[in-house]
């Protein structure tokens, strides 16, 4: 079954977060976007064309709609004003047949925020973040459900709450 970008998320993690901390999510994502290049080396002999492969570069970018007080945004925008790597997984939410997340890390820094303010939509935020050295292939454990579902709500009981969401008040 292909890969729908639904079920590609990007989590992030301040490179002095404790030990053991969970990552966060970047709220509201649109867009995700992970390029890899390979430059590459072409020079003419006498003989004739000889090829080969050059440096690699690659990239991640996110997009999202911001919102005040989400701490993965807040997470990219600490680490751009700071000067600091951040680290970075894009994560396919559903599992694989070992019950785990098929999953690219890499630690980055941040090249760029770039926000666009529409005067009828909402405020949207692309990140470029280019990866040091390369990234690297894994799996991780089944994230917790507020990971996944971070953008939605489960089934209530009629009275388990109060109040608009995300703001709801529940019972003790």
């Amino acid at each position: 079954m292909p890969i729908l970008g639904k079920d590609v998320i990007y989590l992030v993690q301040k490179v002095d977060a404790p030990l053991g901390s969970p990552p966060l999510a970047v709220g509201h994502q649109t867009e995700g976007n992970h390029a890899k290049e390979q430059d590459m080396i072409d020079e003419q002999t006498k003989f004739g064309r000889i090829v080969g492969y050059g440096p690699k570069s690659e990239n991640m970018e996110i997009t999202f709609y911001s919102e005040i007080g989400n701490n993965g945004q807040t997470a990219l925008e600490d680490a751009y004003d700071n000067e600091e790597q951040i680290k970075v997984w894009k994560v396919n939410v559903r599992l694989n047949e070992l019950g785990k997340h098929n999953a690219v890390f890499a630690f980055t820094i941040i090249e760029n925020i770039e926000s666009s303010e529409p005067t009828d939509g909402f405020v949207e935020v692309n990140v470029t973040l280019p990866v040091i050295a390369n990234s690297q292939k894994g799996v991780l454990d089944a994230l917790p459900a507020d990971i996944i579902e971070f953008a939605q709500y489960g089934f209530e009981e009629p009275g388990d709450s109060t109040g608009e969401y995300p703001n709801q008040t529940t019972t003790p």
